[in-house]
């Protein structure tokens, strides 16, 4: 009797562990159906009267090289730079990256807060998680940043770069230095990201302003930060160096936008948004809907970080301002395809 009764249970159990199963497939299933099919029709973007420059006209999306073209080199050094700006097989219009105050108060470019992903620094200072803000420039400067590339074939072809030898084109970078080389072989945009917080993030700020102003600039960035506080100070301190929305804003305006508020009054000029898994779950920020009433509302729209050539293709068409992706090359490849139909 016991036996029976434990093989019933262990039925039941079988049961529930196949329906949870069964549940979660076709919710996979249904994100999928609603992450490729919820799209606009193009014909439905509408055109509107703008002193905004950076609302493109339709067909004219920027294309933006995110982390300078971190998936085609290692993200954020000259070397991937230099591919971007000078490769002959696609052109782009922005450039986008990230920056951290160092100890010595120099803006670098990095994207995340520590530097273990890109660098051989868990060798070279011997620790994990080391923090720009720790060091220097000058011992910045010893770290390989392409130690930890792995390019589209599963290579790593910098991972073995003796740490006496290693190339200027793949050390960290000064924002002076990538200004002078972009302005020297370019006329671009850029879009910068200053990641640290608190009083560290304002300080960055407030260098990274100096240099915009005295390198004739300041025209030329959309300046962004996740940080409430650093993009509040910006208003308060650089009101003419133009900003992106905070994710709090970002928020509000799409609520704006759901219910078509006439009295919406933005302190931004850009909107960063993301078009991807999970987001379009939540909130498809990639309707012809959202592009109108920002545009309408003198918001340009930029898309993050778009590396799909699916979502590519829809995001060119509903006309996206500017779309950032890891691939540039491949935008560029879409774009002119797009553009021959």
């Amino acid at each position: 009797m016991e036996t029976i009764v434990k093989e019933k249970t262990k039925k039941k159990t079988w049961k529930k562990v196949l329906a949870i199963i069964g549940v979660i497939l076709l919710a996979l299933i249904a994100a999928k159906v609603i992450a490729f099919n919820w799209h606009s029709n193009p014909k439905n973007i509408k055109t509107f009267e703008t002193d905004n420059s950076y609302i493109m006209e339709m067909g004219k999306t920027q294309i933006s090289a995110h982390r300078s073209g971190g998936g085609i080199m290692p993200e954020e050094t000259l070397k991937a730079f230099k591919n971007c700006a000078e490769n002959p097989e696609f052109k782009i219009d922005v450039f986008e990256f990230d920056l951290h105050i160092t100890k010595d108060d120099v803006l670098v470019l990095l994207h995340d807060d520590t530097l273990d992903r890109t660098s051989n620094s868990a060798e070279i200072f011997g620790k994990e998680e080391a923090r720009p803000e720790d060091y220097t420039y000058e011992e910045l400067r010893t770290l390989n940043m392409g130690a930890k590339f792995t390019d589209e074939n599963g290579n790593m072809p910098y991972a073995d770069i003796d740490k006496n030898d290693v190339p200027d084109d793949i050390k960290i970078l000064r924002i002076e230095d990538v200004l002078d080389y972009l302005t020297s072989v370019g006329d671009y945009d850029y879009i910068i990201e200053i990641k640290n917080s608190g009083d560290l993030g304002m300080k960055g700020v407030d260098i990274l302003y100096n240099i915009l102003v005295e390198k004739n600039l300041l025209d030329s960035v959309i300046f962004g930060s996740f940080h409430e506080e650093v993009s509040h100070y910006v208003d308060e301190h650089h009101p003419d160096l133009l900003r992106s929305a905070t994710i709090n804003e970002v928020i509000t305006f799409w609520l704006a936008a759901l219910r078509n508020d006439k009295n919406f009054d933005p302190n931004y000029s850009v909107l960063q948004i993301p078009y991807s898994m999970p987001f379009k779950l939540a909130a498809n920020l990639g309707t012809a809907q959202v592009i109108n009433y920002a545009h309408e509302k003198g918001i340009a729209v930029q898309y993050w970080t778009i590396n799909s050539e699916k979502d590519m293709e829809y995001l060119l068409s509903v006309g996206a301002d500017c779309i950032m992706t890891d691939y540039p090359d491949k935008l560029y490849a879409v774009d002119q395809k797009e553009k021959d139909k």
